[in-house]
């Protein structure tokens, strides 16, 4: 189970995600409250344990704009939370040699069937707003998610602490995505990182020594 801490803007962020050490983080490059700048996010990579991956996320943003933060180094996979057509997907996986993960603002199943027809390595699962692309704090109907999906995907909206790992049993996601749900008062917040973290692997250990006893 994969787990992407988005958001990161500070270097404490950095500092909190190098001591919990989740899979990926996640640079926030569209106009957003958590918005990073170029030259900013190029700081807090460096800064940032290599093992874990940086996703960009974009939300329309030039084809041009998002291949040179992949030419920098800044990121390691490129997350269009927007409304890019299967041609503009294209256009990056021809431009880049990063994964490219399509993020989908669910209002029902049929939004998750078309985006799995589209070209991207993943699909991110997201709650719909009318009010903007992402970070609405709040969970969808995860029942709306279909059996069978061709892409792997990571599960966000709402998602903390606490509800986590009952996401993870409800749905077999191939990794889960927190913002909002990590901070307090708009900024990360490294014990609810450490608990989400900590919550997410003792969940996989359980799983995995449930596997070990079975075969015994």
């Amino acid at each position: 189970m994969k787990i992407k801490i988005c958001g990161i803007r500070r270097e404490e962020d950095v500092r909190f995600l190098n001591e919990s050490m989740p899979d990926y983080a996640g640079f926030v490059f569209a106009p957003s409250r958590r918005r990073v700048l170029p030259e900013r996010a190029l700081i807090l990579r460096e800064k940032l344990d290599r093992r874990i991956q940086v996703f960009g996320v974009f939300v329309n943003a030039p084809a041009d704009y998002i291949c040179e933060r992949v030419r920098e180094g800044s990121i390691d996979a490129v997350q269009l939370h927007g409304d890019e057509s299967e041609q503009e997907i294209l256009e990056l996986k021809k431009r880049t040699a990063v994964p490219v993960i399509k993020a989908v603002r669910v209002r029902k199943a049929a939004d998750i069937r078309l985006a799995d027809q589209l070209p991207c390595d993943f699909l991110l699962l997201d709650t719909y707003s009318s009010a903007g692309y992402g970070g609405t704090g709040k969970t969808f109907a995860w029942e709306m998610i279909p059996e069978r999906l061709s892409h792997p995907f990571f599960l966000a909206g709402g998602l903390d602490w606490h509800n986590v790992c009952q996401a993870i049993e409800r749905v077999g996601c191939y990794g889960v995505d927190v913002s909002g749900g990590v901070e307090t008062d708009g900024k990360k917040d490294g014990q609810k990182i450490k608990r989400f973290v900590e919550n997410v692997r003792f969940l996989e250990n359980d799983r995995s020594s449930q596997s070990i006893g079975d075969k015994i």
